[in-house]
């Protein structure tokens, strides 16, 4: 009995650290993508054969914490009305939902995009984008049902707008972590900006462009004068 207390006591501590050392990625990384596995181990309290002993490389590291950051943006996800995991989500206004998904996801994703960075430089672009299949497909799914209901524009692709709201947050992001951009804004800004560019557009007849010497264009219904050939001499007659 004592023994088997102390494995499940090692055991409990090796997920501690594992997880000590995930969640220092995710602040490292978030900092500065390029952060070492020295910075890594430094932040988590723990030692170099600590940290190697539970990710072999810096590759898994950057690797399990875009998969925590990833998981944690799920649960945000999971926490809305109306963005449903099921292919059932038909319930509440669209523009709402993509509200409230600002409102909550977008400190994560100011946390996550120096995770991503560092991801982009270490992961394949494919394993990469299996790890963000999930959420991606509730967020497009949403866009997807707001432009059946007439509330979000459909002349551009459901995924354009998708990743036009990904790159607004990212930018908002990068500006609160450069001291840019007041944290306490940003939702407001963002929100402003996704919601403005996926608004149905107003169908308007193109404008005629207008001359530059319009000024002096026919009158509706006159004639054109015709083009008075110069009288003969007149070079002759000019004076210098």
């Amino acid at each position: 009995m004592v023994r088997t207390g102390a494995a499940g006591t090692r055991r409990a501590d090796a997920r501690q650290n594992a997880d000590k050392i995930v969640d220092a990625a995710i602040d490292c990384l978030g900092r500065k993508p390029a952060a070492s596995m020295v910075d890594i181990a430094q932040a988590a309290g723990v030692g170099r054969v600590t940290l190697y002993g539970h990710f072999s490389s810096r590759e898994a590291v950057v690797e399990a914490a875009l998969a925590r950051v990833i998981e944690r943006g799920q649960g945000t996800l999971d926490g809305l009305d109306g963005l449903d995991a099921s292919d059932s989500d038909s319930e509440g206004d669209p523009r709402e939902v993509l509200r409230r998904l600002i409102e909550s996801s977008w400190m994560l994703i100011a946390q996550a995009s120096g995770v991503l960075e560092a991801a982009q430089a270490t992961l394949s672009p494919q394993r990469i984008h299996d790890l963000h299949a999930a959420p991606e497909r509730r967020v497009l799914a949403l866009i997807e049902r707001g432009q059946e209901q007439g509330v979000f524009r459909d002349d551009l692709p459901a995924a354009w707008l998708s990743n036009a709201l990904h790159h607004v947050l990212k930018g908002a992001a990068a500006d609160v972590n450069g001291g840019r951009l007041d944290p306490e804004q940003a939702p407001r800004f963002i929100t402003g900006i996704v919601l403005a560019a996926a608004a149905p557009q107003a169908e308007a007849a193109p404008r005629a462009a207008v001359a530059p010497q319009a000024a002096a264009a026919p009158r509706p219904g006159s004639t054109p004068a015709a083009p008075q050939p110069e009288p003969t001499g007149t070079h002759s007659r000019r004076t210098s």
